[in-house]
């Protein structure tokens, strides 16, 4: 781009100077003869023709540029506006927005809303690890959540959003304004933390630990109170409240959540062992029926083998002199005597089980 106007420059001196030669041959008083005059004038044609055509070709790639340079121009110029319509229109959302959470009622529905998403997002399930707007059994307190923890306790936590002074102090325009709004904003958390101190929920609600946690929906929120009174945290420990941001407060619940994990664990294992038990000792009842078949089973063979000794010594005797008489054409078969015992138990708990 820096050896274009060079060239411009080069070629419009040339221009100029065939141009001014030309001027000044047309006014010489001197003339050419005709036979001179014409080849001299193809000559200086010739001779501009190269320059004519590079200018055709300058003043072509001018307009190409010129109308690139439009066409550029539009497209920026819509850009910007649609930037400026999209910039309007996210500031009026924030406006209204910010109008909208100075309304104590839209204000506490969004920390609460807020309070179950982070819950849901540490991996609680709402009626099983959770429940929202819990009445106490007095019916004077409804907390915003109540956390079941193993073992059967249970974890109040409030979601409070001091946004007035916060919102005045990020929209004054003056430090010493910002300040003062700052300091309220300071005073209104610390004020929620002396309200829900006093409430005592761990008092009202059975199998609570003695504190109650109080949900910031925002990180900004309380940094920018503890940036300006970092006593604030040891005033809520004090009082039993444990100040909680959605970061901290996630990590709080998934140690809950993990908590759970490890309680049904141990109830899956603690029910294992029962039903192990409970099946040892049936073994034990199956085997000391075993023995007992077993017994009958030697009393049956022992009271067969007795009959087939009755029969041969005696019934099979009487019959063979029958068949001597030719009374009947079939030999009378002997019954063949058991040899075999029963298999009595051998395992050591068996054996155990019924010698005791």
């Amino acid at each position: 781009m820096d050896a274009f106007p060079l060239l411009l420059t080069a070629v419009l001196a040339l221009a100029a100077g065939l141009g001014l030669g030309l001027a000044i041959g047309r006014r010489s008083p001197v003339a050419p003869p005709p036979d001179v005059a014409e080849p001299a004038a193809e000559a200086t044609a010739r001779a501009v023709a190269p320059v004519r055509e590079s200018l055709d070709r300058f003043d072509a790639r001018l307009r190409q540029l010129e109308a690139s340079r439009i066409e550029w121009h539009s497209q920026l110029r819509e850009q910007v506006e649609a930037v400026r319509t999209t910039s309007d229109s996210l500031r009026r959302e924030t406006a209204s927005l910010a109008t909208a959470l100075r309304r104590p009622q839209v204000r506490g529905r969004w920390g609460e809303m807020h309070l179950k998403r982070t819950a849901e997002l540490a991996g609680l399930v709402e009626h099983c690890d959770f429940d929202l707007q819990v009445t106490t059994a007095d019916g004077t307190l409804r907390p915003d959540m109540v956390v079941h923890l193993a073992g059967g306790k249970n974890v109040v936590v409030d979601a409070k959003v001091p946004l007035d002074a916060y919102l005045d102090a990020v929209e004054a325009s003056e430090p010493d304004v910002a300040q003062v709004h700052v300091q309220r904003h300071v005073r209104q958390l610390r004020t929620h933390v002396d309200q829900l101190a006093a409430k005592s929920y761990w008092s009202r609600l059975e199998h609570s630990p003695e504190f109650v946690v109080l949900f910031v929906p925002a990180e900004a929120f309380l940094a920018e109170a503890l940036a300006h009174d970092p006593s604030l945290l040891e005033h809520a420990a004090a009082k039993q409240v444990v100040l909680a941001t959605p970061t901290t407060l996630i990590a709080l619940l998934r140690t809950v959540a993990h908590a759970w994990t490890q309680e049904r664990l141990a109830d899956n294992a603690r029910e294992i062992q029962r039903v192990a038990a409970e099946l040892y000792e049936r073994i034990g009842v199956v085997g000391g029926h075993v023995d007992a078949l077993g017994k009958a089973l030697a009393n049956a063979v022992t009271s067969y083998n007795d009959t087939v000794g009755s029969v041969e010594s005696r019934l099979l005797v009487t019959a063979r002199r029958l068949h001597d008489l030719d009374i009947g054409t079939r030999e009378v078969t002997a019954p063949r005597r058991v040899e075999t015992g029963h298999r009595a138990p051998t395992a050591p708990e068996l054996v155990e089980r019924l010698s005791s």
